[in-house]
């Protein structure tokens, strides 16, 4: 039988929640290329770029990139520009592919990132805070992923341990609790690697 090769989107229940550092360090464990179809803000530098200083995987050119850091739609209009949502279009192989902040960020002002998602059809991994706030961002999260019908692989938590919150949320969502990235001092290919090693299981992705 033919394996298809894994194809798998991040998105978050909340923006600057530590997400390309997660695609980061699952891009780099399961050999995949990286791509941010969409990216609003490029200082002091780009997702692609900080993802390929963290993980030393290919990254495929963004189909949007905008200056300015703050919502797609409006970093597009600051632009000029509107973007083409019908344009954007996964490419094939092993993949990685990073959301714009939250699940319903907008990308025009008729189409959200998750109208993107539920598009693709793709197994979609919830990053989540662990901190105060977690459990209502990410069962209203859980809950408009699958009001769209699109296939949640797991929850992927971000932070310091915070036992009760996470346990609540796999309680009531039934979501597959992939693995918790805690916060590192140091920050690199070497420490990113190792942290990820230690606290998620490879198969979970294959």
């Amino acid at each position: 039988m033919r394996l298809v090769a894994p194809r798998f989107v991040i998105s978050g229940t909340d923006t600057d929640i530590g997400k390309t550092v997660f695609a980061a360090a699952l891009a780099g464990a399961i050999g995949a290329r990286y791509w941010k179809p969409v990216q609003a803000g490029t200082e002091p530098e780009t997702d692609s770029q900080t993802v390929a200083r963290l993980a030393g995987v290919e990254t495929l050119p963004e189909a949007n990139c905008f200056k300015m850091a703050a919502s797609p739609h409006q970093a597009a209009a600051a632009e000029g520009v509107t973007i083409d949502t019908d344009a954007l279009t996964p490419p094939s192989g092993p993949l990685v592919i990073e959301g714009a902040g939250g699940l319903m960020v907008p990308l025009t002002r008729t189409t959200l990132n998750i109208d993107v998602f539920a598009r693709w059809g793709l197994p979609l991994i919830l990053c989540a805070r662990t901190a105060l706030g977690t459990i209502n961002h990410t069962l209203l999260s859980v809950e408009a992923i699958r009001a769209r019908a699109i296939p949640l692989l797991g929850i992927a938590f971000i932070g310091d341990e915070n036992k009760e919150s996470e346990s609540i949320i796999i309680e009531k969502s039934g979501a597959k609790r992939l693995g918790r990235l805690p916060r590192l001092d140091r920050l690199n290919r070497e420490t990113l690697a190792a942290a990820y090693a230690a606290n998620f299981r490879t198969e979970d992705f294959q």
